[in-house]
């Protein structure tokens, strides 16, 4: 599968989510032993309580009374029992081990795989629903294994017991309990089968549900500007309604499941049964007492089968759907044998047609050269494809046509790595971490010395306000910038960008949310770097236009000119009409 980012780590088997489940617990194999040896270990020692139990009851009845064999049983329950304890033990803590490192395993799997997939990918797929699978959905496999498949093991060897042991006083006693394992499996096959899909819809209304949730407070200024809470409240009970209304049919299912009866009926009949066979003499009544004693053995499984079975179901449910992210194809591959140089800086567009959906183009029959150490400016009314040629040329996206090349290699057999290493791009729309301001100016660095970093910094004209703040560079800003203003999230981005030294950077808007002398501050540190690498522009700022070597008009996806601003303003009246445009709304900032 292409990815664009690999890391080392074990390959599993994604045919199915069974398949899947078994390659990761694979590589747990003796503590699965130990769960497996414990739960037998568990189940024989319960069943040889009530044996023992047969055997005393005989020795009380008997005249003269065997006390001492009473108090050698007594003894064995005892020391048996404390052996069985150590043995659940085992059992209980081998499969909790098991559990918490499945869900560690798969979470750092498909986070790795979530880090791989192309923007494509990741523009159609909710956040939300991303972000119950990755949490909810694989926590439920954790669930899954302990306490469901711990439990299911358990129970599986309790049922064993009264089918081996029961022969051992009549072999008409097998009856019974060979009647309620036979009956229990074909109901539980039913009920599994009634309740799988009923668990997949339940997943999938709490995925619908944190995307609701997870897209609001994402959007919560635009919710408060529009004063739309009432609605969104009632939007998101629907939701929650529909999450319920699948909660509340998985209850209604695990209601109807019918062991409970079945374990009623086989008491009811082997009691019968063993009293009809004590009364003709074929065994002693303390035989009777212990056939009981085991057939009870069947209410463990009975009683955890609801709980056990259910978490089973819905681990598999959230297996499909962290599966189904896993195995979904991304456009782009890292392609590791690629080319694996330092560029120069020149890019080149050949005929390039791109959209980001398919049959709706957003770019049509590009083609423009920057050289090496250019600066570039990209202009156009809105919606012209600006920021989409930017995309392009680190291979955020791929185009659909034509060739966008780099150095004269086209990017598609660049090592994508190599590539995106040696170029930055800021985007309008900034985005900074959770984490200290020295931890997002260094983020492309993490190598970067405190000196490096004040350096990028004071080249952004990011350093006086960032001293400002309380613990200067270890300021922790609020997520996505919040904290900050517009201008000092640019000026922040800027930084991040001048600290990587990159050879090819890219501009899309970054300095609209500045003041034109800090704009023009920010623009002689550009200028001072742009020295030494190739810029590309997407800007409405005059001076910017008017500073750049190639300035490239577009027009409703296609390209309109191309050349130096003086030569355009002589030659191509859509760059004139755009210009004038700019000067209109007060392009330099005005």
């Amino acid at each position: 599968m292409m990815s664009e980012f690999i890391v080392n780590t074990p390959q599993h088997d994604r045919q199915s989510p069974l398949r899947w489940i078994l390659s990761h617990l694979s590589r747990h194999k003796r503590l699965i032993m130990v769960m497996f040896i414990g739960a037998l270990g568990n189940a024989a020692l319960a069943a040889f309580v009530p044996i023992m139990i047969g055997i005393a009851f005989d020795a009380v009845i008997a005249d003269p009374p065997d006390l001492r064999l009473v108090g050698q049983t007594a003894v064995a329950i005892v020391i048996s029992q404390t052996v069985r304890a150590g043995l659940q033990f085992g059992r209980n803590f081998t499969s909790a081990v098991i559990g918490e490192r499945l869900e560690r395993d798969m979470r750092e799997e498909l986070y790795a795989s979530l880090l791989g997939k192309s923007m494509t990918f990741h523009d159609m797929q909710p956040v939300g629903d991303t972000m119950a699978r990755a949490t909810n959905d694989v926590h439920e496999l954790n669930l899954m294994l302990n306490p469901g498949i711990n439990l299911v093991v358990g129970s599986a060897n309790f049922m064993m017991m009264p089918v081996l042991l029961a022969g051992r006083y009549h072999e008409q006693l097998l009856l019974a309990p060979i009647f309620f394992v036979v009956t229990y499996l074909l109901a539980l096959i039913r009920y599994l089968n009634v309740l799988n899909p009923i668990t997949d819809r339940v997943r999938l209304a709490f995925g619908l549900m944190n995307s609701r949730l997870a897209e609001v407070i994402d959007g919560i200024e635009m919710v408060k500007g529009a004063a739309q809470e009432s609605q969104e409240i009632s939007l998101f009970a629907d939701h929650a309604g529909e999450y319920r209304d699948a909660a509340v049919a998985q209850g209604r299912v695990e209601a109807r499941f019918l062991p409970l009866l079945l374990l009623g009926i086989t008491q009811a009949v082997g009691f019968t049964h063993a009293l009809w066979l004590s009364r003709i003499g074929e065994i002693a009544v303390g035989d009777v007492v212990a056939y009981m004693g085991l057939l009870a053995l069947f209410g463990f499984p009975t009683f955890i089968s609801l709980m056990a079975y259910s978490r089973v179901s819905l681990g598999l449910a959230g297996a499909r759907r962290i599966l189904a992210l896993l195995k979904t194809e991304t456009l782009l591959d890292e392609n590791a044998g690629g080319y694996h140089q330092e560029l120069t800086g020149q890019i080149e567009f050949e005929r390039v047609t791109f959209g980001y959906v398919d049959g709706v183009d957003v770019l049509r029959d590009i083609s423009f050269t920057v050289e090496p150490g250019q600066t570039a400016a990209i202009v156009g009314q809105t919606g012209a494809g600006k920021s989409s040629v930017a995309k392009l040329v680190n291979r955020t996206y791929d185009a659909r046509d034509g060739r966008v090349l780099v150095d004269g290699v086209d990017v598609r057999d660049w090592n994508l790595a190599a590539l995106r290493q040696q170029i930055s791009f800021i985007e309008q729309d900034i985005f900074l971490f959770s984490r200290t301001v020295a931890e997002n100016i260094a983020f492309g660095d993490p190598n970067a010395s405190q000196t490096m970093i004040e350096r990028a910094a004071r080249d952004a004209q990011a350093h006086e306000f960032i001293m400002h703040f309380k613990d200067g560079y270890d300021t922790v800003i609020g997520e996505r910038g919040v904290t900050l203003s517009g201008g000092q999230r640019q000026r922040l981005a800027l930084a991040r960008a001048f600290l990587a030294r990159p050879h090819i950077l890219i501009l899309d808007d970054s300095t609209s949310a500045v003041d034109s002398a800090t704009e023009d501050q920010i623009q002689q540190a550009i200028v001072q770097a742009a020295a030494n690498q190739t810029t590309i522009l997407i800007t409405h700022r005059l001076s910017q236009i008017r500073w750049a070597d190639v300035v490239v008009v577009l027009r409703q996806g296609r390209l309109a000119a191309v050349g130096s601003h003086d030569t355009l303003m002589a030659d191509s009246p859509a760059y004139r009409r755009i210009f004038e445009q700019y000067e209109a709304i007060g392009g330099d900032g005005g």
